[in-house]
Formats: structure tokens, C-alpha cells, sequence
């Protein structure tokens, strides 16, 4: 069930079994040569529809607005600051708790939002203590089942951002762009890869100069939609039992 096309009343009677709702968080930034603007919300969108159709969850509108300046010197990137990303997460979270929702999971796709989504949830439960409600996040590419398949298919070149697995997923979920003859980016050492990681990447201008077209570390044109469908499978199932033993905990 999706609470941006269900009824008020729909809601109330989900309450009653299940406290609990799956919130999406994406982005809307660069993604290379190959990559769709919106991917980190596609992704998030797309897993959490295919676990909700198997079970039954609920599922909150995807945040598709995040922090990520770094990447303002590509075209089509829009960023939120990370004070404002933090603010509206923290009164989603407040509004779905006065509607009786005690469990809130985050499923996340876009590096940056961690940090303001953690001391959003620190700031809940020092405001509120146990009047706050239970909040996990869950980046996607790190369930285990998940990760396991990303390191099979592309290895070393999956890399951190305009990454062949979700790339992969949108060409299932959405479209694929081709790019004849393209050429893998600079390979990054796993020194680079944990400096980056959390999307943690500099200044927008030294970002585009250093990662000249959005790729980071990342061979995008290794993705295939087979890919994806398989991608999102995996973790729709691991997301459903994650999400079943968070609520009844």
C-alpha cells in the first residue's frame, strides 16, 4: 500500500495490525554519461513498491529533494542544504507519529542524507525519549544479499557514485541510455573509495574537475536491465524481513 494513494481511513485500519511505514529517501542529482537524474529515488521507489506488492506494508512518498552540493556543477542537480534536509525528515517523522506510526524505516539510497538523517533521529530521541518513535535506516546496497550480487556482477568496478547496480536498476525500472565505445573511469583504491564514502566529495567545482564526467570510480555501462530486475528482487526480499522483525521488536 502506498499512503500517497490511500485513504485516511485505509490508514487507520493498516494501524491497527502494523505501526510501521517504509519511508523512501533519494536524491535528485548527476549520475555520469549513463545515469538518470532521479536514480537514488528510482531505486528506493522501486525496491520498496516490489516488497509492499509481495506484503503488507506501507509505503510513504519518496523524499526526492537531499543535500548534495558537491555534485551542483552537473546539470539537473538540485540540493537541499543539509539543515533543511534534517528539518523536513524530523517533521515527517513528527507527523507520522502523531498519526500512530511508532516505527519509521528509512530505506535509503543517497550517501549524503545519512549524516543529517542520524542526528535528526538523535535529536527525536532526545527530545521525546520513549515518546519518540523507533527509527532504523538502511542504505539499500548494504543488505548482504544485495552486496554480495553487486560485488559478483562488477566487482572492483562498481565503485561509489553513478554505480553499475543502480544504474542497472533504473534501466529495469525506467529507461536505458547507451553510449557506444565508453571507457571505465579511473579505478579508485580502497583508500579513496572509504574517503568518499558518505558522499563526502568537496566543493561542486573541485568535485566536476576531479570527477570530470559524475562517475566516481564507477564502470556505469557494465549495468544491464537483467541486472536490475535481480537487484531489486534481492532486495525487496531482504527488506521485507528486516522491516518484519523491526516492527514486531
Amino acid at each position: 500500500m502506498n499512503l500517497r494513494t490511500a485513504s485516511s481511513q485505509e490508514i487507520e485500519n493498516y494501524l491497527k495490525s502494523c505501526t510501521g511505514i517504509i519511508l523512501p529517501a533519494g536524491s535528485l542529482e548527476q549520475h555520469g554519461p549513463v545515469g538518470l537524474i532521479g536514480t537514488d529515488a528510482i531505486c528506493v521507489e522501486n525496491i520498496a513498491r516490489q516488497a509492499a506488492e509481495q506484503d503488507s506494508i506501507l509505503v510513504a512518498p519518496v523524499l526526492h529533494y537531499a543535500p548534495a552540493q558537491f555534485n551542483l556543477g552537473f546539470a539537473g542537480t538540485i540540493s537541499l542544504s543539509a539543515q533543511t534536509f534534517y528539518k523536513v525528515f524530523k517533521e515527517i517523522a513528527t507527523s507520522l507519529m502523531r498519526s500512530g506510526f511508532d516505527r519509521i524505516y528509512v530505506l535509503n539510497g543517497h550517501g549524503a542524507n545519512l549524516a543529517p538523517l542520524r542526528s535528526a533521529v538523535h535529536d527525536l530521541y532526545l527530545e521525546l525519549d520513549e515518546a519518540s518513535p523507533k527509527i532504523k535506516i538502511r542504505n539499500w546496497w548494504d543488505f548482504s544479499q544485495v552486496n554480495a550480487l553487486r560485488q559478483k556482477l562488477y566487482g572492483e568496478w562498481e565503485g561509489l557514485h553513478g554505480t553499475p547496480s543502480e544504474v542497472a536498476v533504473t534501466q529495469y525500472a525506467v529507461r536505458t541510455i547507451t553510449r557506444v565505445n565508453a571507457s571505465p573511469p579511473q579505478l579508485l583504491s580502497e583508500d579513496e573509495l572509504n574517503e568518499a564514502a558518505g558522499d563526502y566529495h568537496g566543493p561542486a567545482s573541485e568535485h566536476r574537475r576531479t570527477f570530470s564526467d559524475g562517475r566516481v570510480g564507477s564502470f556505469s555501462e557494465l549495468a544491464e536491465p537483467e541486472h536490475g530486475e535481480r537487484l531489486v528482487e534481492v532486495a525487496a526480499h531482504a527488506l521485507i524481513k528486516e522491516f518484519r522483525e523491526f516492527v514486531t521488536d
